[in-house]
């Protein structure tokens, strides 16, 4: 299997490269060649596999150049580290089932990437004999998910930027209580898209990159995509054989668009998903772009569920590739048109295509709250503000025509504050977090600007090597 960038100037390079590059040379984000396909007889098969061994299967198809051994113990490795031995289960409540993704090491749905992408780095220099090192942003989850996929690795540094005060204070402590030599935590005086923009930026200055080996944890690295796909086919075998159905819709709570292009690329496997239900916050750039074809940024509003405090999706990218039919030239004129204005709007031909494959809305914090209460006291189950978002926009759509699976993307107790809220008590925390705040903590706060960013890099690098 190759890869090749949405923009049309990088291709052909194996999947090994297509890790240790993150974001293409020519600003584009990697995609593969071809879309391994899935018939139903094998789709039959893989329903009654186990997590790892599943997700073997699907990731093989993609990392054909990492020998079979090595990459089913990378897959193995990283999925001993959760607590529950589904790895990712399904539970049935008041109508809707539930994917919980949280059971990893932060309580997060990014666990599920970033433990194999810390372990696939860590293989890959390895065998090269280079270092590394990692540069992101988070708006909350993906940072200390990474952390925690790299902490304590060998020839790996990784600095992480969040926006300072904007994260949720459990979502903070669990970054800034990793207190690893490799790990950096900079908290940026911003938003979360502006460490998004620094970190594209700084990864665009090519040479920067090459003299820094910079590497991409955020899910512009399509590692972090292709891992995630796994848990969509592990949902649908595990409600087929519990229900009898064959099609789905799953309802993804999602600000970045990459946990519901991972579903979209599962679809294109040949995954039955009837519709992926795009669900947003007050933030609803992509939920408008859904619903009435408009693409246009607006002020970043601080809500319950930060992790989906976004305008701008790094992943929306990948999707525009594929809607216009695979053609690099018109993703180049597309964006170059959005960083110039901030807005696009899309034909009512184009928009046709998408509401056959998304629906979306959007869920205020009221709503988040009411979701939260509601859905406690009619199953006694409890939801953090991101997955209730997903589940709020199942209700309101609803839909009668084929099971619903949500994707829970975040324990509880990462929201505690919203979820006492809700509930008028604290959700109990699960070990990892408790006595966290009696912790030494390790933060940063700089300047959200890529000068600022460079020179603390540089700084650390020049220390390591005087």
């Amino acid at each position: 299997m190759k890869y090749k960038s949405t923009r049309g100037q990088v291709r052909g390079i194996s999947f090994k490269d297509a890790v240790m590059m993150g974001l293409a040379e020519d600003g584009g984000l990697l995609l593969p060649e071809s879309i391994p396909q899935i018939d139903v007889n094998e789709l039959e098969e893989l329903a009654g596999l186990a997590y790892p061994e599943l997700a073997f299967r699907i990731i093989s198809r993609f990392a054909t150049d990492i020998p079979a051994d090595d990459l089913k113990e990378l897959i193995d490795r990283s999925y001993s580290t959760f607590t529950h031995p589904e790895i990712t289960p399904v539970v049935h409540k008041d109508g809707i089932y539930i994917l919980e993704l949280f059971h990893g090491p932060t309580l997060a749905f990014k666990d599920i990437a970033l433990q194999l992408l810390g372990n696939l780095f860590e293989y890959l220099l390895e065998e090269r004999g280079e270092q590394m090192n990692i540069l992101g942003a988070t708006s909350g989850d993906t940072g200390s998910a990474a952390i925690y996929g790299v902490r304590g690795k060998k020839n790996i540094n990784i600095f992480i930027l969040h926006p300072h005060r904007k994260v949720s204070p459990i979502q903070e402590l669990q970054m800034t209580t990793v207190t690893d030599p490799n790990v950096f935590n900079l908290a940026i005086q911003g938003t979360f898209d502006d460490g998004q923009s620094i970190v594209k930026e700084i990864f665009g200055d090519l040479n920067f990159k090459r003299e820094h080996a910079l590497g991409a944890v955020n899910s512009i690295n399509w590692a972090r995509v292709l891992a995630q796909i796994v848990y969509y086919f592990y949902a649908w075998g595990q409600v087929s054989r519990a229900t009898g159905e064959k099609e789905f819709y799953f309802s993804v709570p999602t600000g970045n668009f990459g946990d519901i292009f991972a579903g979209y690329i599962a679809k294109r496997m040949g995954l039955p998903i009837r519709r992926l239900i795009l669900a947003t916050n007050a933030n609803d750039i992509l939920s408008r772009f859904i619903t009435s074809g408009d693409y246009s940024i607006s002020k970043v509003n601080p809500t319950l569920s930060p992790s989906m405090d976004i305008q701008i999706a790094s992943n929306f990218e990948r999707y525009l590739f594929y809607l216009y039919d695979e053609n690099p030239a018109m993703v180049r004129n597309i964006i170059a048109a959005f960083q110039d204005s901030g807005a696009l709007q899309f034909p009512a031909p184009l928009m046709g295509r998408v509401a056959d494959e998304f629906l979306a809305t959007a869920v205020d914090d009221a709503h988040t709250v009411d979701t939260i209460r509601e859905f406690y006291n009619s199953t006694g189950y409890t939801l953090d503000p991101h997955t209730a978002v997903g589940v709020r926009a199942a209700q309101n759509l609803n839909l009668q025509d084929a099971p619903v699976i949500c994707l829970a993307t975040a324990h509880p107790a990462k929201f505690d504050q919203a979820v006492e809220q809700a509930i008028g008590e604290l959700p109990q925390r699960p070990e990892s977090l408790q006595g966290i705040e009696e912790k030494e903590t390790r933060c940063e706060v700089i300047e959200a600007s890529v000068q600022a960013v460079k020179d603390f890099l540089i700084k650390i690098s020049e220390n390591e090597n005087p």
